[in-house]
C-alpha cells in the first residue's frame, strides 16, 4: 500500500463496515479497507488505484452508509455507458425503489435516496438549486481523473468546489503520479479528506509481443522478479528475432495496419504465420491456442473495430461451442425485444448476432446502445472470447478479460495521430487479469516496424502521468458563479481551483528560481566590481542599468550583445528574403528549364518536366541527371534555382518506365549545360548595414576593448547575462500562470457585459433576466442558443423544424468543416430559421474575437435533415439515408446518440424559457417526436 494518511487499517472498522463486507463474497484489501475506515470515520477519500484494482468498492460503501443513515447518496460517472452499468449494479445489491438513474435523456426514480448520474447532472443541480440536493451527504466521483480530459474536465472541478462542505466526497482516480498533489486540492478546498495511493494489482500483468505467430515476452524472464523491477531489460531473444525478420523478408510487415488476409478456411486453433501479413483471424486463434481468452482487442476507430469484426466473419473460426451459443441466442433476443422488425435489417441484426454467436464482437461508441449492452452482458458472461474496441471500453466499464492487445500505439486524438502516453497505455492495458479467476493479465502488443522495443518497454515502465486540470472560465459557468456569489466570490472561487493550485505551485518553484538568481546575481556585480577596478577599467554600474557610463564595462558588454542581436536580426531577414525567392524562382520555374541542384537530397543538373502548380509551396516535377524524378520544393535549394539552359521535351515525356527515365537523363546530360561550382553568391548581409558599422566602430573605440577576450571579467559578464535572462524568462512565467484564469474570465465578463447579460457598476454585478436564461444552458454552444432565444429566430418554428434548428447547436460532423446550410434542403421557414442562427452566430465570433476570449464553434447542420424526418414520423431507414445525402454516413449508434443530445437540449430550452411560452410546447412536442423507437430503447 502506497502513502496516505488518516485512520488506520481494517482492525478500527466499525460496525457499518462490518454489516457491509458480511454480505461480500470476499476480503477487501488493505487499500479498500483504510478507505471504507475512513468514510465510516467522516472522512472524505481520494483513492487512486490501478484500474481494476476494485476501487468502486469504496463507493459502494458510500452508498450502504447514506441508505443506513436514512441519507442521500450520489454516484456520478464521466460516461453515460458507465452510468447505466453502476445503475443496473446497484438495482441488484438494493433493489430498484433505492436506487435512480439520470443522464440528461433518461430518468428513473429521481428521488431514490442512490441516484446514479453523469457528472454533468449533478453540477447543474448545484447551479439550480435543486432541492434534490437536500439530504445528500456522499458523492462518488467515479473516475474523478478524468477532470483532465480538455474538453468536459472542467465540471469535475465545478462540482467539487461547489458542493456543500457537509457532503463527503469520494474520489476513486485511476493511479496517476501526482496523487498527493491531488490529494493535497482536494484536502484545500473540501477538508478533512484521507489520500490512499495503492500501486498494487490485485492480478499481476505480464506484458507480451505478437510478432507474426510468434509471442514473446517484452522483458526478459531473469529481470522480471520485484528485486530488480527497476532494471528490467528488453527480451534479447525478441530483438534477435525481429532483426532477423527485418533483414530477411522486410516487406511482409505493414506498418500502419493489421491486414485482412480474407485467408479462408482456416479453423480454430490455426497458428497463422506464414503469410506475408497477420490477419486479426490469425492472431485471434494464437491467442486461443495459448489459452489467452478472453481477450479485448483495443483498436482506435470505429471503423476498424468493424473491420476486424468482419474478418473474423468471413473466415471460419469460431470460439463458442453449440449449447454457449443457444444461451447467446436468449440474451440477444431479450435485448432485441424493444426494436422494430422493420429496423432490423437497416440495423444489420443478423449478421451481428452472427458474429456473437460464433463468440467475437465490436464495442464502440457506433454502436446501438442495445448492442453495446448485449456484448457487455455477454463478455462477462464468458460467452463472447473476443471483443474489438475503442479506447472507450477502458473508462470503468466492467469487461475485465484474461488478456488486452493492443494493435498500434498511435491513436486519433480528433486533432491528429499521436502516441499513446504511460498513462493512456496503463488504463488500456489494466483491463487484463480478472480478480479470482486469473493467476496474471496479459498485455500484448501486436509488433510492426514502428514498434521498437526498447521505446514499448518506457511505455509500459513508466510510472509518471501527472493529472493535470482542464478548468478555464465559460459562459455558463461565469453567470453562474456571478449568479451565485458575486464578482469577488466568483474570482475567489477560481482561484481555488485545482488549474490556480497547480499554477501556484509552480509559481513558487519558478520564485524561488527568481530569490536564488537574484543572489547569485549579487556575488557576481561584487566580483565585477573587484575584477574591474583592477584591469582599469570603470568599474560597472549594475544599481541603474539604464544609466550606465558609456565608458563602464558593462556599457562594453551590452554593446557586444547589440552586436550579436544586429547579426542574428540580418541573419534571419537574409534567410526569409532568400525563401521568398526561391519560392517566387520555383513557381517560375517552365517545363524544359534546367536548373542545379545543391540539397541534401539530390544533386547535379535538373530538367523541368512539369512547372509547379501555383500555390504557397511550389514544387515542379525534375528529373536529375541521375535519372531520380520527384517533385522538389524549397528545402531541396539554398539559394534561389537558377535557370542555367533549356532542354526540348517531347509533349508526353516518358517518366513512368525506368527506361524513359534513363533515356531523358542521357539526353540531359548530352546538352553540355555545365552545373555552376558552388551554392551561388553568398554575399555577407552585414557587410554594408550602417547599424552594424557604427556598433562595431563603438566596440573598438571602447576603452575596455584592450582586454583579453579570454580574460575572466568577461565570463563574469556572460554569468551575469545569463541571471538577467533566467529572472526575466521566470518572471514573465509568474506573470502569464497567475493571471492567466483571471484575465480569461474578465474577459468573458466583459462579453457578457455589453450583450447585457450583467450590469456591472464597480465590483458589483448583477445577473439580468438573459443571464438567468443563460444559466439554465448548459451546452457547449451556451451563448449561442441564448442568443437566438433572445432574438426569436426559433419562434413559430414546426417541433420538427425546431429540432433540427437544435441539432446544429450540438451535432458535430466527422469531418474537418461544418455542414452548412446549404446543405440542408426544401422547407424555406427551417432554411430562414438556420441562416438567421448562422448569422448570430457570426455576430457573436465577432465580438469575440474582439475580446479575445475563445470563439463559440460555427452551427453544423449536418444532422437536422436526418432529425426532422425521425422527428416527424419518418422510419430510421429513411432518416439514415437522409443523413447520407446530407454527406454524414450515420452509424445506428451515432445517430441514437446525437438524438439524444437533441434531446438534452431542447429539455434545457423548455425549462429555460418558462411552461407559458409557446417554443416551450414546441419543444416539449419535439423531445415526444423523438423519444421513440431505437433512440427510446435505452437499457435493452
Amino acid at each position: 500500500m502506497g502513502p496516505g494518511d488518516g485512520p488506520g487499517p481494517a482492525d478500527s472498522r466499525g460496525p457499518q463496515l462490518t454489516a457491509f463486507t458480511e454480505r461480500l463474497a470476499f476480503d477487501l484489501d488493505p487499500f479498500q479497507s483504510r478507505a471504507c475506515v475512513a468514510l465510516e470515520s467522516g472522512h472524505g477519500v481520494l483513492v487512486c488505484a490501478p484500474t481494476g484494482a476494485g476501487k468502486t468498492i469504496v463507493g459502494e460503501f458510500a452508498v450502504h452508509l447514506a441508505l443506513a443513515a436514512g441519507t442521500k447518496c450520489f454516484y456520478t460517472t464521466p460516461i453515460k455507458a458507465l452510468s447505466n452499468q453502476k445503475y443496473t449494479d446497484l438495482v441488484a445489491v438494493h433493489g430498484a425503489d433505492s436506487v435512480g438513474l439520470l443522464t440528461g435523456d433518461v430518468a428513473i426514480n429521481a428521488g431514490a435516496p442512490v441516484v446514479v448520474m453523469t457528472t454533468e447532472v449533478v453540477r447543474n443541480m448545484i447551479y439550480a438549486g435543486s432541492p434534490a440536493l437536500d439530504g445528500l451527504s456522499y458523492v462518488v466521483m467515479d473516475e474523478v481523473h478524468f477532470l483532465a480530459d480538455r474538453f468536459r474536465g472542467a465540471v469535475w472541478e465545478e462540482v467539487i468546489l461547489h458542493l456543500d462542505p457537509a457532503v463527503r466526497v469520494v474520489s476513486l482516480s485511476a493511479t496517476v503520479s501526482n496523487a498527493e498533489e491531488f490529494g493535497d486540492w482536494i484536502k484545500t478546498v473540501r477538508g478533512d479528506t484521507t489520500v490512499i495511493v495503492d500501486d498494487h494489482r490485485p492480478v499481476p500483468l505480464s506484458q507480451h509481443v505478437l510478432v507474426g505467430n510468434r509471442m514473446f515476452d517484452l522483458y526478459d524472464r531473469s529481470t522480471q522478479g520485484a528485486a530488480r523491477k527497476g532494471a528490467r531489460e528488453v527480451n534479447t531473444d525478441l530483438k534477435r528475432y525481429i532483426k532477423h525478420r527485418m533483414l530477411t523478408a522486410p516487406d511482409r510487415f505493414v506498418p500502419d495496419r493489421v491486414s485482412d488476409s480474407r485467408s479462408r478456411g482456416r479453423g480454430r486453433g490455426h497458428r497463422g504465420g506464414g503469410g506475408s501479413r497477420t490477419s486479426r483471424p490469425d492472431v485471434v486463434a494464437s491467442l486461443d491456442r495459448d489459452g489467452l481468452l478472453p481477450a479485448i482487442m483495443f483498436i482506435f476507430s470505429r471503423k476498424g473495430c468493424d473491420g476486424a469484426l468482419a474478418q473474423c466473419q468471413r473466415s471460419r473460426l469460431s470460439l463458442l461451442e453449440p449449447h454457449e451459443a443457444a444461451r447467446v441466442d436468449e440474451i440477444v433476443d431479450r435485448h432485441l425485444s424493444d426494436i422494430a422488425p422493420a429496423d432490423a435489417e437497416v440495423l444489420g441484426v443478423e449478421q451481428w448476432r452472427a458474429g456473437l454467436r460464433r463468440g467475437f464482437a465490436a464495442h464502440h461508441a457506433g454502436l446501438l446502445p442495445t448492442f453495446r449492452h448485449a456484448v457487455e452482458e455477454l463478455f462477462a458472461a464468458g460467452l463472447v472470447k473476443v471483443v474489438f474496441a475503442t479506447e472507450t471500453l477502458a473508462l470503468g466499464i466492467n469487461m475485465p478479460a484474461r488478456s488486452v492487445v493492443l494493435e498500434r500505439l498511435v491513436k486519433y486524438n480528433g486533432e491528429a495521430h499521436v502516441d499513446l502516453t504511460p498513462g493512456e497505455f496503463t488504463q488500456l492495458t489494466g483491463r487484463a487479469g480478472r480478480r479470482g479467476i486469473d493467476v496474471e493479465g496479459h498485455a500484448i502488443v501486436l509488433w510492426t516496424p514502428e514498434v521498437v522495443p526498447e521505446q514499448l518497454a518506457g511505455l509500459a515502465g513508466a510510472r509518471t502521468f501527472p493529472l493535470r486540470s482542464s478548468f478555464a472560465p465559460e459562459y455558463n459557468m461565469a453567470i453562474n458563479l456571478l449568479g451565485r456569489m458575486g464578482l469577488d466570490g466568483a474570482r475567489e472561487l477560481l482561484h481555488r481551483s485545482f488549474a490556480q493550485f497547480q499554477a501556484d505551485r509552480s509559481v513558487v518553484g519558478q520564485a524561488r528560481k527568481v530569490d536564488q538568481a537574484r543572489i547569485r546575481l549579487r556575488k557576481t556585480d561584487a566580483q565585477l566590481a573587484e575584477l574591474a577596478a583592477a584591469r582599469g577599467v570603470d568599474a560597472p554600474d549594475t544599481e541603474d542599468t539604464d544609466d550606465r557610463s558609456a565608458n563602464g564595462f558593462l556599457a562594453y558588454i551590452d554593446l557586444r550583445e547589440d552586436i550579436r542581436r544586429r547579426e542574428r536580426d540580418l541573419k534571419f531577414h537574409r534567410r526569409v528574403e532568400n525563401t521568398r525567392s526561391i519560392v517566387e524562382d520555383l513557381g517560375a520555374l517552365k517545363k524544359g528549364h534546367v536548373i542545379g541542384l545543391h540539397g541534401r537530397r539530390h544533386r547535379g543538373l535538373a530538367v523541368v518536366l512539369e512547372p509547379a502548380a501555383h500555390g504557397v509551396d511550389p514544387k515542379p516535377l525534375v528529373l536529375v541527371e541521375d535519372a531520380w524524378c520527384g517533385r522538389v520544393d524549397q528545402r531541396d535549394f539554398v539559394n534561389p534555382p537558377q535557370v542555367l539552359g533549356t532542354m526540348r521535351l517531347p509533349r508526353h515525356p516518358d517518366r513512368s518506365t525506368g527506361r524513359g527515365r534513363r533515356d531523358l537523363a542521357s539526353a540531359l546530360r548530352a546538352t553540355g549545360i555545365e552545373m555552376p561550382r558552388g551554392r551561388g553568391n553568398k554575399r555577407a548581409p552585414a557587410a554594408d548595414d550602417a547599424e552594424l558599422i557604427r556598433l562595431r566602430t563603438e566596440l573598438r573605440a571602447h576603452p575596455a576593448h584592450r582586454l583579453d577576450p579570454g580574460d575572466q571579467l568577461f565570463r563574469l559578464a556572460e554569468q551575469r547575462n545569463r541571471l538577467l535572462r533566467e529572472i526575466v524568462t521566470a518572471e514573465r512565467e509568474i506573470a502569464s500562470r497567475t493571471s492567466t484564469l483571471g484575465v480569461t474570465f474578465g474577459r468573458i465578463v466583459d462579453v457578457l457585459g455589453e450583450l447585457g447579460y450583467l450590469t456591472r457598476t464597480g465590483d458589483t454585478v448583477e445577473v439580468e433576466h438573459a443571464g438567468r436564461l443563460l444559466g439554465r444552458i448548459y451546452s457547449e454552444s451556451d451563448l449561442l442558443v441564448t442568443e437566438c432565444l433572445r432574438a426569436g429566430v426559433w419562434e413559430g418554428l414546426s417541433h420538427s423544424d425546431l429540432a433540427a434548428v437544435v441539432s446544429a447547436m450540438v451535432y458535430e460532423s466527422r469531418r474537418d468543416s461544418a455542414s452548412g446550410v446549404d446543405s440542408v434542403p426544401g422547407n424555406p421557414r427551417l432554411r430562414t430559421a438556420l441562416t438567421e442562427t448562422v448569422q448570430v452566430w457570426q455576430q457573436l465570433n465577432e465580438m469575440e474575437r474582439r475580446h479575445r476570449v475563445p470563439t463559440t464553434r460555427e452551427p453544423d447542420t449536418g444532422f437536422s435533415v436526418a432529425v426532422s424526418l425521425w422527428s416527424s414520423g419518418r422510419s430510421l431507414t429513411e432518416s439514415l439515408a437522409a443523413a447520407g445525402l446530407a454527406g454524414q454516413l450515420l452509424s445506428p449508434g451515432d445517430f441514437v446518440r446525437w438524438n439524444r443530445q437533441v434531446i438534452d437540449l431542447l429539455e434545457q430550452i423548455r425549462i429555460s424559457v418558462g411552461p407559458d411560452a409557446p417554443l416551450a410546447t414546441t419543444a416539449a412536442r419535439a423531445v415526444g417526436s423523438i423519444r421513440r423507437g431505437v433512440v427510446a430503447a435505452e437499457l435493452g
